[in-house]
């Protein structure tokens, strides 16, 4: 099929500032359709039929797909690969039907303005996001370019900053880039001076941490345990590190965290990288309160909480590429239910602390194999005038990998 849909980025410059094969698919297309703000920057083309993206956004989608085979321009802010529109369409289309012209995106423009290489910063669109995705981001030395979500963003995005120990973040907010009501704004996000501007910016942080700040925290697995609000139900920070390395989280990859206590198992296996997602199963209303502030405060608000007893709280998710269970390995049926319901190839790992779970471990590995792992932790404790080593409770480990069918195992 030859390309029915052309989509053409445009910047804040409009008309003038789109390349000539741009301006030939404009005053080609029998029908354009774009947001309001896109098609007032195009001149009046006799013969052409105008239409404004509808509101909710996301029905436009449906509007074009149902035109399926017959010419339409879409017009879309900048370059349309890059978060934008022309990526969720390329989704849902081969590429083969559709072609595209970008043109600088609001980040390209604004890595130039601050003189930053782009493939030095990292780049976190805010729209419909919870701030507290910002929270993985800061370090100490980073540089960020925030697509705000609208004017009040600025402002917010500030006070975080503040409250997590980077108050002398320097921000630049750059509105409208590139076109004839183009704006800078700078401050420090301690004391930001100014009033919300222009729903349309890019938000530019030079993260500092504040003396005496940490300076943010890993990505790595194992973080410190009081980095997670709980009540005591936590896998602890080093046999928590060991958990997360036999889970062996790849991006895309989902979690089930069975057990969750106070969700830091799924917390960090989201953390190692943005696409890696999380279901959190836990019985009790107040540790899923413990999850769900830990969720946020650790900047992985993406992470599903699912309340109720396991094995019948897992009927109907989505198969896992990986599980966890730190609770309930000696509960009838939640093994059997997690590994009938993992993925070929899919990683599993339970961990235990009593005699009877070590024992259910035990059968497990007796009959599926795997590798069976124990481990001792101890630290070192005042002792009188001296120190001493004081042993945490031992925690054995069954890691298992799900076999993959082969083409004999297929043909059975």
């Amino acid at each position: 099929m030859d390309p029915w849909l052309t989509v053409v980025g445009i910047g804040e410059d409009g008309w003038d500032g789109l390349g000539a094969a741009a301006r030939r698919a404009v005053r080609d297309a029998p029908v354009m359709t774009g947001g309001a703000r896109h098609l007032a920057l195009l001149p009046d083309i006799p013969g052409q039929t105008r239409e404004t993206w509808p509101t909710p956004f996301a029905d436009g989608y449906d509007r074009v797909l149902a035109r399926r085979g017959a010419p339409l321009c879409v017009l879309a802010s900048g370059d349309p690969m890059f978060f934008g529109l022309g990526a969720t369409l390329a989704k849902r289309l081969p590429a083969a039907e559709m072609r595209v012209f970008p043109a600088p995106s609001s980040v390209s423009l604004a890595a130039a303005r601050m003189g930053w290489a782009l493939h030095e910063v990292t780049t976190l669109p805010l729209h419909g996001r919870p701030l507290a995705a910002l929270h993985p981001l800061l370090h100490d030395g980073v540089r960020l370019l925030l697509l705000a979500e609208n004017r009040d963003t600025p402002a917010q995005v500030a006070a975080l900053l503040t409250a997590r120990g980077f108050g002398a973040s320097a921000l630049t907010v750059l509105e409208h880039l590139g076109g004839p009501r183009d704006h800078r704004l700078d401050g420090p996000a301690a004391d930001w001076p100014h009033p919300p501007g222009a729903d349309l910016a890019v938000i530019a942080v030079s993260c500092t941490a504040d003396s005496g700040s940490a300076g943010g925290l890993s990505r790595l697995a194992g973080l410190p345990d009081d980095a997670f609000d709980h009540d005591g139900q936590i896998t602890k920070r080093d046999q928590r590190a060991v958990t997360l390395s036999r889970l062996a989280p790849r991006p895309g990859e989902l979690l089930w965290d069975v057990g969750a206590g106070c969700g830091s198992i799924g917390i960090e296996w989201m953390r190692t990288h943005p696409a890696c997602r999380a279901f959190a199963v836990e019985a009790r209303a107040d540790r899923r309160e413990h999850i769900a502030r830990n969720r946020d405060a650790l900047g992985v608000p993406g992470l599903t909480i699912i309340a109720g007893e396991a094995p019948a709280a897992l009927d109907g998710l989505e198969p896992p590429d990986a599980v966890f269970i730190g609770g309930g390995v000696t509960v009838e049926g939640v093994f059997e239910t997690c590994w009938e319901a993992l993925k070929p190839g899919g990683r599993l790992v339970a961990n235990a602390v009593t005699l009877e779970g070590e024992a259910a471990l035990l059968d497990r590995h007796a009959r599926l194999g795997g590798d069976l792992t124990r481990l001792s932790v101890a630290h070192a404790k005042p002792l009188g005038g001296f120190h001493g080593w004081r042993p945490a409770m031992p925690v054995t480990l069954l890691s298992l990998r799900k076999p993959t069918p082969g083409p004999d195992t297929e043909s059975k």
